[in-house]
């Protein structure tokens, strides 16, 4: 914003004078914040947080008022400032800019359209002098209000009330209520409809431009539909659209409009930019409590069929077992660093059974320095007696050894470890290069019985049953758990399937003995 003049100035300048310069001050710097909606958002609420995919958005609605396009498209999660932006603070920033200009905002429902309709009635009210702007006497209404200047605002929900009125700046704002309404055929050609017989008729000439915002929930949505039919700016269609995935994966989306690397989190308004880990664990656990098809579409702006993940939770939920009686044969901790993008290091116990089955039964990963996890894999090796630590061979392999070493041995000084007890072998395990390589023999040995879980993990299945071949990167849980089934049985890692398992029970042939209530932690045989 610009600065007022110095008191010194002032000086010499009767009232009046000083009056009037303060104005032209104060007028310049209103100005000023009119560069973009986010910036005029910021200037006039303090409780407005910018984040970089505001100004992003931002801008966009700056190419769409120069007319470099007609047409723009904003697909993010839910609840990360996008229709704040876009839908209240956006109209208002036009309004300032055209005043003379018809808006209207529309919804799926009419109490949401409202909602945005009085947020943009309260920002001309509260700061429309400064921008020679004013409701026309006796036009207050929420839904339906005009300026003195000849514009107005519209706020109806998709399907009623543009009738006999113009627009020059349509927002379209989630058009679709929840999955159920996007799922029914019925209720996407209702919206479809609404597109072309409706909202296109209403646009003028003068100045016809377009912004939809919507969290995605079906490939033929709004937004499926419109690409489908109109195409991208980029690929000589008419939508611009910026795409925001919650986890930036530009290997399969393009490039990213933050400029992300694969496996960085979005932004949100209510946590700080710079404090990654908690943008980390926020999309985490929103990955956790969200289904396949609900994280890659509503999250990722990607709908894909529900089927889409590599491993079911149901497949999962038949392979716990906490009480079939086993003898371990070979107890093993493996290790997957963080790094690549994430921030969770993979720590995960285990043992081959005497039944040939890899029991998974310890998993203590965390987002953790190498000082960290190499402390906590030593631990966990020297409660379970684990007789090898496996890390990768093709990421760091000397950093970690070197890391657990040294953690070994600082456990054995402050008295943690006794010092008699020797340090576990350090085996290297040659993992295939690639994510889906890597993941898909595991998940075919789940399929075949091969691999169990020493009772319910909740963490560790979260993320087989959410990651997808598609998914920029696989958590670390997965990836240790590879590494330890990798090592207890290499064979494993000699060939891939074709296709990525979706069983819902594991397939017969396990050699398993029957379930036993009185098997103890590791499955070991325990006399009454």
């Amino acid at each position: 914003m610009s600065a007022l003049p110095a008191v010194s100035e002032l000086d010499h300048l009767d009232d009046e004078a000083v009056f009037r310069r303060l104005q032209a001050a104060k007028k310049a710097a209103a100005r000023d914040l009119l560069r973009d909606p986010a910036t005029l958002a910021r200037g006039l609420d303090a409780s407005y947080r910018m984040r970089p995919h505001l100004r992003v958005i931002s801008e966009a609605m700056v190419g769409l008022e120069r007319g470099e396009y007609d047409r723009l498209l904003v697909l993010t999660p839910a609840q990360v400032g996008k229709s704040t932006t876009v839908a209240e603070w956006a109209p208002f920033w036009w309004l300032c800019l055209h005043p003379e200009d018809r808006v209207a905002v529309t919804s799926y429902s009419d109490d949401l359209a409202l909602r945005r309709g009085k947020a943009i009635r309260r920002y001309i009210q509260e700061y429309g002098d400064e921008y020679d702007l004013a409701l026309m006497a006796g036009s207050e209404a929420a839904q339906d209000y005009e300026t003195e200047q000849g514009g107005g605002v519209r706020s109806v929900s998709l399907g009623a009330g543009l009738t006999g009125f113009s627009v020059n700046l349509l927002v379209v704002d989630d058009p679709h209520k929840d999955r159920q309404e996007a799922e029914s055929a019925k209720m996407r050609k209702r919206v479809h409809d609404w597109w072309s017989s409706t909202a296109l008729k209403r646009l003028q000439p003068d100045r016809s431009a377009v912004v939809a915002i919507q969290t995605r929930w079906h490939p033929d949505d709004f937004a499926g539909r419109r690409l489908e039919e109109d195409g991208r700016l980029e690929d000589g269609g008419q939508w611009k659209v910026v795409h925001l995935p919650a986890i930036a994966n530009p290997s399969k989306f393009g490039p990213d409009p933050l400029g992300r690397r694969d496996g960085d989190p979005l932004p949100h308004p209510k946590i700080p930019t710079r404090n990654r880990r908690a943008l980390v664990k926020w999309w985490a656990d929103d990955k956790k409590s969200s289904s396949v098809q609900d994280w890659h579409a509503m999250s990722q702006g990607d709908p894909q069929p529900a089927e889409g993940a590599l491993v079911s939770r149901d497949l999962l939920r038949a392979i716990r077992d906490g009480v079939t009686e086993v003898e371990p044969q070979k107890i093993a901790v493996s290790i997957d660093p963080s790094g690549g993008g994430r921030d969770v290091a993979g720590v995960i116990g285990g043992f081959l059974g005497d039944d040939g089955r890899v029991w998974i039964t310890h998993d203590v990963s965390a987002a953790m320095s190498s000082a960290e996890w190499s402390r906590r894999a030593c631990l966990l090796a020297h409660e379970t007696d684990a007789a090898v630590i496996y890390v990768e061979w093709n990421f760091g392999r000397d950093m970690c050894t070197l890391a657990i070493s040294t953690a070994w041995k600082a456990l054995q000084d402050e008295g943690t470890i006794p010092e008699t007890k020797l340090m576990p072998l350090i085996d290297a395990v040659h993992a295939k290069q690639g994510k889906l390589l890597r993941a898909e023999p595991i998940a075919q040995q789940m399929v075949e019985d091969r691999v169990r879980l020493r009772g319910m993990m909740t963490d560790l299945e979260n993320e087989w049953a959410t990651w997808m071949p598609t998914d920029a990167d696989s958590p670390g849980r997965i990836d240790s758990s590879c590494v330890l089934v990798y090592g207890l049985i290499p064979e494993a890692n000699r060939g891939a399937i074709v296709h990525a398992p979706l069983p819902t029970v594991p397939q017969p042939g396990g050699a398993g003995r029957q379930p036993s209530p009185s098997a103890g932690a590791y499955g070991r045989r325990i006399s009454k």
